[in-house]
């Protein structure tokens, strides 16, 4: 459920985990999964480069969907909260994806 913390789902389910078992009355790791794919679609139908803003666990899934990895793969792509992620390709090349920047936070100026 919407706004439903780790802890009391885990209450209730002590080895439940977001990207194996999916958001308690939400969508099933393989539901967001297929989100995540047809975003990656739609940034791999356009030229150049493309920006985009997400909360941190849709972030993972398409990390983890920008290589090809199975919904559960999304968890070990943790990310800390207004860190900047850039996906890429290496040598431009589609077909070998990578990860080019995780997690960055710049330093604040003062």
């Amino acid at each position: 459920m919407e706004g439903t913390l780790t802890s009391d789902v885990l209450k209730d389910r002590p080895n439940w985990e977001l990207f194996r078992d999916g958001c308690p009355g939400g969508e099933s790791p393989q539901e967001v999964a297929a989100r995540a794919d047809r975003f990656i679609a739609r940034v791999h139908s356009l030229a150049g480069n493309v920006l985009a803003f997400s909360s941190g666990h849709i972030i993972r899934m398409i990390a983890a969907r920008w290589h090809g990895l199975a919904p559960a793969t999304g968890r070990v792509f943790f990310c800390d909260p207004a860190s900047v992620g850039v996906l890429g390709f290496e040598h431009d090349r589609r077909d070998q994806p990578v990860i080019r920047l995780w997690n960055y936070v710049g330093e604040t100026r003062e």
